[in-house]
């Protein structure tokens, strides 16, 4: 593997004194597309808010573009797009204002937008298939719409590395679609995508690995699974003893594309 977007070393989360995450590790390579598996309460959740730096580490190390944790600022490389909660957040808002937020991460407070912040904003809504109502509010989309600008905000501020935490949950099947088409055009550039799932659905063929959380640990760590397998995955990790870390798909294209990183529902 090439040198790691992401790598964590043995790391562990507690909530309240209560262990959640325990011993893990894991790598992903630039311009890789994992999925994140596992029944709810496993922990797929608060590992990405561990790397997100949203949950601090109990023990072990986090290490973003070879940089520790710590030293991390590049906030603009990385976009996080939560559970979906309502894309206004009760505020009026049109779509464009909400995807035109995700811009605060390139440009000054209280500086206009300038010729490439519009040029990402009017890319991030061609991308998502909302162009057309980009002047409408946000309330007056479906949830599966309101997904998508989620998607949108994010992606207008150009990060590299894209966190999507249930996407699909809760929203139809030409949704999903839709959402499924925006995530190919988005590591079609060459982002380095970690997607939270409980099924793929139309994203399955998207994937070039998956990764089993069980009882808040790595059950399984390899090629792509349906969703029928991932109950039983940590069964044939315990027969073989070992996780299984096939060498990833690479993607030929440079990194093209953070968004504000924020928090949403355990």
């Amino acid at each position: 593997m090439a040198d790691p977007v992401i790598e964590m070393n043995d790391g562990a989360v507690a909530i309240a004194g209560r262990p959640i995450l325990r011993h893990i590790d894991l790598a992903v390579a630039a311009g890789e597309f994992v999925a994140l598996m596992g029944a709810n309460g496993s922990g797929k959740s608060t590992l990405v808010r561990a790397l997100t730096g949203l949950r601090p580490l109990a023990t072990g190390s986090l290490r973003l573009f070879g940089t520790a944790l710590d030293d991390f600022h590049d906030w603009q490389r990385v976009g996080f797009v939560p559970q979906r909660g309502g894309a206004a957040s009760g505020v009026p808002a049109s779509v464009w204002e909400v995807v035109a937020s995700g811009r605060l991460t390139r440009r000054k407070l209280l500086r206009p937008l300038r010729r490439a912040d519009r040029a990402a904003i009017d890319d991030a809504l061609e991308v998502v298939g909302l162009a057309h109502r980009a002047r409408d509010g946000v309330s007056t989309l479906s949830g599966g719409q309101q997904q998508r600008v989620l998607i949108a905000r994010a992606l207008a501020g150009e990060p590299e590395l894209f966190f999507l935490d249930e996407p699909t949950a809760g929203v139809d099947l030409p949704n999903q679609q839709v959402l499924a088409d925006t995530l190919a055009t988005l590591s079609g550039r060459g982002a380095t995508i970690v997607l939270v799932a409980h099924e793929l659905g139309p994203m399955a063929p998207l994937i070039d690995r998956a990764v089993v959380m069980r009882d808040g640990r790595v059950a399984y760590d390899g090629p792509p699974l349906a969703s029928d397998q991932v109950a039983t995955a940590h069964l044939d990790l315990h027969d073989a003893g070992h996780h299984h870390h096939p060498e990833p798909e690479r993607h030929d294209h440079a990194p093209h594309i953070a968004s504000l990183i924020e928090g949403g529902p355990e």
